[in-house]
């Protein structure tokens, strides 16, 4: 090899060094609504998580021991204190949704006009910030909040107006975030009245449209959100009737939340109980036709008609299991879902059962691995990361000056390289100066 040509496009290569290299996209998606449908969003979601247990724990005893901060009602079901290491961890994991489900009456003022406190509101931004600063979407919700919308029947216009109360000053509190940031009307509460269960449908189209409306109404981003809105006590089969209806909603973006915990001697119960003895095991053919035949029912009743779908809960316990079911279970309802087009799995999750809130890691890394393969398998094309191409040596899908230095080290012997593919620029099956030649050009040219 020719020494002083060489020794020529090295020095070409530390002077190409100085060009300024692409400026990456903000992760955090900051406050863009992207021109993105309701579908295409669920769609980019992959696979999502739950901070479960932690902003929706309530109870009057929290107020008598707590100290009054936020933190005493976040940590107060048995959640560490959620740090932004622990939020770095779901997104490092894999997961692109984390749902934050939050009871808001918590530290909320009793004189009857339902102020939510700054600290808790404040407190809750944050860890969505820590969220969407890591890529990830975000799911923030109306939780079981104590239960107080059980007495919708009875005492109507009063739960009304703490309801709207609260959706207004979510709605005031985020409404220059981005399209990353999605609203959720309800938990599992709709449709739980002891009334006429044609009333309880009633009940649950009025709630759904009231927050709909609350949230289009409330001025910037908002006008766009994407929302999620709650099923008939998030069941599949009552969701799927008739009498269930979306709310009108004048910017098309709404998705529907739905659960699975079937069935549920295996996905609820950790021990026997008097309505049902503990299933230890899960995964026989008839368990498996199960799942596909709801799954079937929810894609031909929402998403293949244009209605995304977000299971916004679907889990089990670990405690009182076989640990190949409790894998088999949890992969196979994230593949019923990302398999049928549209929607999206969120696992339910409390502390250290499926995720470490202190190491950042998966408790179960057979079960990491199989959650990863899925969301690669079934992930839109659109969202892939890009395949490194000839000249990009450092692989970082970028050609720059970078690859220029790292390619002419190895030239020189002082250097090593991951993909000799990556090299051969011009394509002649060997990695010589004329690579570099012909790299130097595409750098030139990028600029």
């Amino acid at each position: 090899m020719n020494s002083k040509l060489l020794a020529a496009f090295a020095a070409a290569a530390l002077c190409t060094a100085a060009m300024p290299a692409p400026v990456a996209a903000n992760a955090a998606n900051g406050g863009t609504m992207r021109n993105m449908s309701t579908m295409d969003i669920v769609k980019d979601m992959g696979i999502g998580i739950n901070l479960g247990n932690t902003f929706e724990s309530c109870g009057d005893w929290i107020a008598q021991w707590g100290d009054g901060t936020p933190n005493s009602y976040e940590t107060a079901w048995g959640s560490p204190t959620i740090t932004e290491g622990t939020i770095k961890g779901y997104a490092d994991e894999g997961f692109g949704v984390l749902r934050v489900p939050v009871a808001w009456s918590n530290l909320m003022s009793s004189d009857g006009n339902y102020t939510i406190s700054d600290a808790y509101k404040a407190r809750v931004r944050q860890v969505i910030d820590w969220a969407l600063d890591d890529g990830m979407y975000v799911i923030v919700n109306l939780h079981w909040d104590g239960g107080w919308l059980e007495n919708l029947p009875s005492q109507h216009d009063e739960v009304m107006k703490k309801y709207s109360a609260i959706w207004q000053q979510i709605s005031e509190e985020f409404k220059d975030y981005g399209d990353k940031l999605m609203f959720e009307a309800q938990n599992e509460e709709l449709g739980n009245w002891k009334v006429d269960e044609n009333q309880c449908y009633t009940y649950t189209n009025e709630v759904n449209q009231t927050f709909v409306n609350i949230v289009r109404n409330s001025g910037g981003n908002n006008e766009q959100r994407h929302l999620l809105i709650s099923g008939y006590n998030t069941d599949i089969t009552k969701t799927c009737d008739s009498r269930f209806v979306m709310p009108d909603d004048p910017a098309g973006r709404c998705a529907l939340s739905v659960h699975y915990y079937t069935p549920s001697p295996f996905a609820i119960l950790e021990e026997d109980a008097s309505w049902a003895k503990n299933r230890t095991t899960w995964g026989t053919d008839s368990d498996i036709a199960e799942l596909n035949r709801y799954f079937d029912m929810l894609a031909n009743t929402y998403s293949s008609k244009g209605v995304p779908v977000i299971i916004g809960e679907y889990g089990c316990p670990r405690k009182g299991k076989e640990l190949e079911s409790v894998q088999k279970y949890l992969s196979s309802v994230c593949e019923a879902a990302l398999s049928r087009d549209g929607i999206c799995p969120v696992l339910w999750d409390t502390t250290d059962l499926h995720y470490d809130r202190k190491s950042g890691k998966m408790t179960d890394q057979t079960l990491h691995d199989q959650f990863i393969a899925l969301r690669d398998k079934y992930r839109p094309a659109e969202s892939l990361p890009p395949v490194p191409a000839a000249g990009d040596v450092n692989g970082d899908n970028t050609i720059n000056s970078a690859d220029l230095v790292v390619l002419s080290k190895y030239l020189l012997g002082c250097g090593s390289i991951d993909d000799p593919q990556l090299c051969d620029v011009d394509q002649d099956g060997k990695i010589t100066v004329f690579d570099f030649a012909e790299l130097r050009g595409l750098v030139a040219l990028s600029h």
